[in-house]
């Protein structure tokens, strides 16, 4: 695939991967992009097709999986969201990052497709700092909140794979965590200027 090499980001809700993303787009604008996503819910007030998701019919949906066109998906409260190739080719085009954030169940189908991405996990220091951080910010039902500790718990386990990521940034201190993120990807943010430069 042409152009810079897309960043897979997965890791447990609360782990800080908005925050350091957000962190990462301001710091090089220009320079990273995200995937249009299909889905086949239907358009809130004020989303647009092709720039908030591709909305689609669920049989177009599954017509497109079962030809390989998706290099991801998943089903969530009855409404299918995927990742399509041609999504991801349209960031590259532009020579854009372009930055997947996604679940273990999707890293796990994006490794058997040729995407080749650079695999970053963002983990939180323990899952006692985690549940903290979840509890502050309020918006979580006791129920909610054990349903995110333990889909943490079990995504903590399988981030330790050998293998399974390239790099895993420990977000204890944020500041430290952003270095390190930068670090991992300053070769593509590198490849990305050097071609904006030249064109």
């Amino acid at each position: 695939m042409a152009g810079p090499r897309p960043v897979v980001f997965s890791g447990p809700s609360g782990a800080g991967k908005s925050t350091l993303l957000k962190k990462l787009m301001k710091e090089h604008e220009n320079v990273f992009g995200f995937s249009v996503s299909h889905t086949t819910r239907k358009p809130r007030p004020g989303e647009e097709n092709g720039k908030d998701y591709h909305f689609v019919t669920r049989e177009v949906m599954q017509g497109g999986i079962n030809n390989g066109e998706f290099i991801e998906y998943a089903e969530f409260s009855g409404n299918m969201y995927g990742t399509s190739k041609v999504a991801v080719q349209a960031v590259q085009a532009k020579n854009l990052i372009c930055i997947l954030d996604i679940d273990m169940q999707g890293v796990k189908s994006i490794k058997k497709t040729d995407l080749n991405p650079i695999y970053i996990s963002i983990q939180p220091p323990s899952l006692e700092v985690l549940d903290n951080r979840l509890r502050a910010r309020k918006t979580e039902s006791e129920e909610s909140l054990q349903r995110r500790l333990n889909a943490a718990k079990v995504d903590m386990e399988l981030s330790k794979e050998p293998g399974v990521f390239d790099v895993i940034v420990v977000n204890d201190r944020l500041e430290d965590a952003y270095v390190e993120l930068k670090q991992a990807l300053l070769e593509e943010i590198t490849k990305v200027k050097k071609v904006s430069a030249s064109s």
